[in-house]
């Protein structure tokens, strides 16, 4: 019979993974050793090697759990069947959202990702593309003749540069809180969104998207 897992078992990855995503964030997927991860978890190195076969299974679940987390909060949105104004501006700000308490999964996610075996790291560009796309067919039903005129993927990178760095200057303790940057990139974002003009241009080609 399969042996039954632990009570703490779940839990216990959990910890592992948080631990794991600070580590690979503050300074780098290379220099960290599963010594490192051990001792940040109070755990034996023993214990995480019943958890994870190694580092590289570690940094695939981050990132795995991390994209699915922001695909599930795309289809969330998405259910609520909002207007299309209501729909993009709640996308935009419950992603921002989404990063106050995700901080390290997300910088592991746009920079460690690279150090993923080719076919893992396809397999989550995979889904980062189906949220990419997502959002560009939310600013394309605000403005359709975006896509037309094949400006709707475009904005939808530019948008995800406003947001997808915002861990590299926010400060946990500063004074604009996350809560407060959500609104400010919506209304900045929709604020330019009206203005922009549509014009015959080439086809937009991105081969590696990357999520905010």
């Amino acid at each position: 019979m399969p042996r039954k897992r632990a009570p703490t078992f779940d839990a216990q990855r959990a910890d592992i993974l948080a631990a794991a995503a600070r580590l690979f964030a503050e300074q780098g997927f290379s220099a960290t050793s599963m010594n490192q991860v051990a001792e940040a978890c109070g755990v034996a190195k023993p214990t995480l090697y019943h958890y994870f076969q190694d580092k590289q299974a570690l940094l695939a679940q981050i990132c795995d759990s991390h994209v699915h987390a922001l695909l599930a909060l795309v289809n969330e949105v998405k259910a609520q069947d909002l207007p299309p104004d209501q729909y993009l501006r709640t996308l935009i700000e419950r992603f921002t959202r989404a990063y106050a308490n995700a901080q390290p999964q997300h910088r592991v996610l746009t920079s460690e990702i690279k150090f993923l075996a080719d076919a893992e790291r396809e397999r989550l560009l995979d889904v980062e593309r189906r949220v990419v796309n997502e959002f560009a067919t939310a600013v394309s039903l605000v403005r359709p003749e975006l896509r037309d005129a094949k400006l709707h993927k475009p904005l939808t990178m530019l948008l995800f540069g406003m947001i997808n760095w915002t861990f590299t200057w926010l400060r946990p303790d500063g004074e604009l809180t996350h809560e407060a940057l959500a609104s400010l990139v919506s209304d900045l974002f929709f604020g330019g969104l009206g203005a922009v003009q549509t014009r015959p241009s080439a086809p937009f080609h991105n081969h590696e998207e990357t999520t905010p």
